[in-house]
């Protein structure tokens, strides 16, 4: 760090009874005020310095042996005055980044120009800031630091600003040319004379090396000096994303659900006396000011850190206009979420559910959002008119293989995040105060085809209907409409077949599609019988395929998971079967499945396959038959 020294006396002021003295043959003559300080000096020296005192002593009365002048709104106070009044008496002074901004503000109070008297203080130290501080690293931090003590002196001055744009330039400029002491938070020192002493370099180890110490600065100046380095226009959007969250981190606490933070971030945030709400205000004017400064190039930040501070905007009620911008961020990169970062706590007194489902699914709609522009049409060819009326087949055939192409990122984004609000639904599906139009709208945001299969799906629908016992049998069909039965996995069939808290429709889809696939699987039947087949292309099933593997993308806790113990019997599914019909009395002919088979068509059908599955079956076409009998 530079240092500069004034004068070659040695120090002569010293205290008694509570006045500060200089050592001197000739008596004081002036008495000088300064925040409760009083001290005993002489006229000469300090007026051929200082036009201030000129004009107040020539204003104020004299007394018979001292002239008072009280400076009660003196920057800097006694340290910074005691600075002044032994560079005028020519006592040894060192200036260095850590009080140059109060000497600075000082010798302005007292008018130390160049006016009242050549090589006066004020042009010294502006040579000294522009020459030495301004070019070192760490002493620009440390006086941008010191400027918070001195807003509008620093402002007026130019002292911040100046500060700002160094701190910029060295960060914008390529780490190699970068030679001093870059990081006061290390060991290496870097202590020399502003003479001219060669100095002890040290060398930025990678392209990110100011945001360690840049983040020692308030939210304020590093704002500032954030926006100065995005004008530059020159800074990588990830380098600028890792300064934000080292920032964030360092500052921000880990709040919790009741709005509780550790003491080291509330002390860290000089809240000793402040209350409650002004701490909290203090970290979402922090927070606020993050989100404005994030880089808007897509990837500049992880989804993780993006939803991190959405659950830190939740507790700390920031403004409406964070939220949606960090959710617009995040809808943006979904696809690189985990089911663990979506789980934001829920602070609203509209509603008493655990998790802010209504801010995923913001989220949710901005990332299905993207890609939905229409397609530009290819540029105009100079052809004759026959070509420009009929386009050959070859180009309809690659401008669909381009398209294809365009397309294929989405589509397997679209895949991830189908597979991330499964895992989704199955965290939220336990809160019993979930209302169910909440968890469908956010099961039918995902479009079909990106769901390969509807195991995890039927696991959070699962997962709800043990934790919402009270549904009725409506709710439960409506619930359940937004299976795919044709979906499931063998494992999810042999569960679903035997759970009795799904509605008996369902329960049938489950078993005619689990012993049609075992009726071709099983080798029992080479070929399905033509009223089967033809059922099977209506729901868009090709028997042939093996079922998909069951799907795992959260952990399940012990009582959720799927027991298939006793489910290879077919009375067992008979004796959940029958029960099912028993209970749902309503069950009649204009309930129809969303492709419009009705349920006699459905089990004509079931009746042709052979062997065991009829056997199975002929049993639920007799009680059917026999209720219909008693209509």
């Amino acid at each position: 760090m530079k240092f500069m020294k004034l004068g070659s006396r040695p120090d002569t002021f010293y205290t008694t009874e509570a006045v500060r003295s200089v050592s001197s043959e000739v008596s004081s003559d002036l008495i000088i005020q300064v925040k409760g300080s009083r001290y005993l000096l002489h006229k000469f020296p300090l007026l051929s310095k200082c036009l201030r005192l000129q004009r107040l002593c020539s204003e104020s009365p004299e007394s018979s042996q001292h002239q008072i002048i009280q400076l009660p709104d003196f920057p800097g106070g006694v340290e910074a005055f005691e600075l002044c009044a032994k560079f005028c008496y020519g006592i040894t002074i060192t200036l260095s980044a850590y009080n140059i901004v109060s000497a600075r503000c000082a010798a302005e109070y007292l008018q130390m120009t160049e006016d009242v008297e050549k090589g006066n203080l004020m042009y010294k130290l502006e040579v000294f800031f522009n020459s030495c501080i301004l070019h070192g690293w760490k002493d620009s931090i440390v006086t941008l630091q010191s400027t918070k003590s001195f807003q509008l002196w620093s402002e007026d001055l130019a002292i911040t600003s100046r500060c700002i744009e160094a701190i910029a330039s060295k960060v914008l400029s390529h780490p190699s040319k970068v030679s001093l002491s870059h990081s006061y938070s290390r060991r290496g020192r870097d202590d020399i004379s502003c003479n001219g002493a060669e100095s002890q370099r040290y060398k930025p180890e990678s392209r990110g090396w100011w945001a360690e110490d840049m983040a020692e600065l308030g939210i304020d100046l590093y704002w500032r000096t954030m926006i100065a380095i995005k004008s530059g226009g020159k800074m990588p959007s990830n380098l600028l994303g890792d300064a934000l969250k080292l920032y964030a981190s360092r500052w921000l606490p880990n709040i919790s659900r009741d709005g509780y933070f550790n003491k080291q971030a509330a002390a860290a945030a000089d809240s000793d006396s402040d209350t409650t709400s002004e701490v909290t205000s203090k970290h979402r004017l922090l927070l606020e000011s993050i989100v404005s400064l994030l880089p808007a190039e897509k990837g500049a930040v992880s989804s993780s850190f993006l939803l991190k501070l959405l659950k830190a905007a939740n507790i700390l009620n920031a403004s409406s206009s964070s939220k949606m911008e960090l959710a617009r961020r995040v809808g943006l990169q979904l696809e690189d979420a985990r089911v663990s970062d979506l789980l934001i706590p829920s602070l609203s007194y509209a509603n008493d559910t655990l998790y802010d489902v209504d801010i995923v699914m913001i989220i949710l709609e901005q990332f299905m959002l993207q890609g939905q522009s229409p397609p530009t049409s290819p540029p105009r060819s100079k052809l004759g008119s026959e070509r420009r009326r009929s386009r050959s087949a070859e180009n309809i055939d690659f401008e669909f293989q381009e398209s294809r192409r365009s397309s294929s990122a989405s589509h397997s984004s679209k895949l991830k995040v189908a597979k991330l609000v499964d895992g989704y639904l199955q965290e939220i599906a336990r809160d019993v105060n979930l209302p169910l139009s909440k968890f469908i709208a956010l099961a039918e945001a995902i479009p079909h085809f990106a769901r390969l299969d509807h195991d995890d799906l039927y696991r959070a629908i699962d997962i709800y209907l043990k934790a919402h016992s009270d549904l009725n049998k409506s709710e439960r069909k409506r619930l359940c409409r937004i299976l795919d039965c044709k979906k499931l996995s063998m494992e999810a069939c042999m569960h679903a077949a035997q759970n009795e808290l799904l509605p008996l429709r369902v329960v049938v889809q489950v078993l005619f599609f689990e012993q049609a696939r075992a009726a071709v699987a099983g080798g029992k039947v080479t070929e399905l019988p033509s009223n089967l087949k033809a059922l099977l292309a209506t729901q868009g099933i090709d028997p042939s395929r093996p079922p998909p593997p069951l799907s795992s993308t959260t952990s399940i806790p012990a009582d959720d998971q799927w027991s298939v113990s006793g489910l290879k019997s077919p009375k067992s599914r008979m004796s959940t079967l029958r029960m099912k019909l028993a209970e749902d009395d309503d069950l009649d002919d204009n309930d129809l499945n969303p492709d419009g088979i009705g349920r006699h068509s459905r089990l004509k059908a079931l009746c042709a396959l052979p062997t065991r599955p009829k056997r199975m079956f002929s049993k639920l076409w007799s009680i059917n038959r026999s209720a219909s009998e008693k209509n």
